[in-house]
């Protein structure tokens, strides 16, 4: 349903993606009698939580592993595990089918450059006193079918998933005080003058005293966070299902995932339904997906087949079925936003490229520090967010952001 006419609501949420959709279904047990709109421009599913590569992590990731203060990591580390028991009980109490599965994550290495990568994360985990185990080629051969990989580092925390029926099955369930608006893009949000918000759309608008906010790079949109978010795409190429004469040319085991030591590097997945999913290339996209044209589009899927024929020659008659991208905000500190805005709304913004855990624990807290409850979680969010820093004016921004991006994948070459 979209959006029509002139609406009141006791609270509105824009954005139905992880943070959104869990954002509502807090705000609904805090405040059941109270009327929730959760508005999304498109269909649930179509946007960047529909669209990422299916890894659900429990540690930290990157740049935020790096983090020297290990009480820092230990608050991720809750927040991130508290998100997946949060998921789990939803699948599990409705019966969302979306190839939810606790199959441990590879962080594998191709050459030297990714290698030293793989014992830079070793320690980091050792340090961080985290479960992993070291898979050498061979082994990692037959568990992923191919010989590509020199090493791998297994952690066992991190789940897998189908992003796309995750969330529409999250959709699905929502309580009954919350209504989804659904192909209703909100083009403008005003003050009333009362403390409330008017929510503008194209064929209506809706009336709220309380605004919460699950919009990712697209916050900036309506105003907030202006000058700090980066937007960025990262694009993915999947498979035709294996017939079973591929399946018997295939020498791997299903369903397991695999990110790349080097940040740079690709990512690759098989998934339940026997697809092959590899990940790499990232853009700058000033322009949102308008920044992407069908060149541009045809050099990427380009560069995940080369990719993808590196690892599994012996796949070669197996074709790709869609190539798609994804975009999401970071900050050059790499820092999440979290709380409230300086008119009275509250969002969570930035995830910095890992939207399933952190939108679904970051929307759940949100809905209570916007209905005044407290947690020890809630204490950790605001211990591990703050405020992204200021980007540099157009054009100096989009020529150093493309630049380094190309300097990445230069510098990383070996291990795509």
């Amino acid at each position: 349903m979209g959006l029509a006419g002139r609406q009141s609501a006791d609270y509105a949420v824009i954005g139905a993606g992880f943070a959104g959709l869990a954002a509502a279904r807090r705000l609904a047990v805090h405040k059941p009698q109270a009327r929730i709109l959760l508005v999304d421009a498109q269909r649930v599913g179509e946007g960047a939580s529909g669209r990422n590569s299916g890894f659900v992590i429990d540690l930290p990731h990157k740049f935020a592993l790096e983090n020297p203060d290990p009480a820092f990591k230990q608050r991720l580390l809750r927040l991130n595990r508290a998100a997946i028991a949060q998921l789990q009980s939803l699948i599990d109490n409705h019966g969302i089918a979306c190839q939810w599965s606790h199959a441990g994550k590879y962080q594998g290495a191709v050459g030297e450059r990714g290698l030293a990568y793989l014992a830079h994360f070793e320690k980091l985990l050792a340090d961080l006193g985290e479960p992993h185990h070291s898979v050498d080629g061979s082994k990692l051969a037959g568990i992923l079918g191919t010989s590509h990989y020199s090493r791998a580092v297994f952690t066992p925390g991190c789940y897998l998933m189908q992003p796309a029926a995750l969330v529409r099955g999250l959709a699905r369930c929502l309580p009954e005080n919350v209504e989804l608006l659904e192909n209703a893009p909100i083009l403008r949000v005003d003050r009333d003058g009362t403390g409330g918000y008017v929510l503008h759309g194209a064929n209506g608008a809706i009336h709220t005293r309380s605004l919460l906010l699950g919009t990712s790079i697209f916050t900036r949109e309506f105003g907030y966070l202006q000058n700090r978010l980066l937007p960025v795409m990262t694009f993915a190429s999947w498979t035709a299902p294996l017939n079973s004469e591929q399946c018997k040319r295939y020498k791997g085991t299903f369903d397991w995932g695999l990110t790349p030591a080097d940040h740079a590097g690709t990512t690759v997945r098989m998934t339940q339904d026997r697809r092959l999913i590899i990940r790499n290339t990232y853009r700058h996209v000033s322009k949102y997906g308008r920044s992407v044209d069908s060149a541009m589009r045809e050099r990427i899927r380009a560069g995940h087949r080369q990719a993808f024929l590196a690892r599994f020659p012996e796949l070669a008659d197996l074709e790709f079925t869609h190539t798609w991208g994804g975009v999401y905000a970071i900050s050059r500190n790499f820092t999440n936003f979290f709380g409230q805005l300086p008119d009275g709304a509250f969002a969570s913004a930035c995830d910095n490229g890992v939207g399933a855990a952190w939108g679904t624990i970051s929307g759940t807290l949100l809905a209570d520090y916007a209905v005044g409850a407290q947690s020890s979680l809630l204490d950790d969010i605001q211990a591990v967010t703050g405020m992204p820093s200021l980007n540099p004016p157009e054009p100096f921004l989009g020529i150093g952001v493309r630049s380094r991006i190309m300097l990445a994948a230069w510098q990383s070459r070996s291990e795509l």
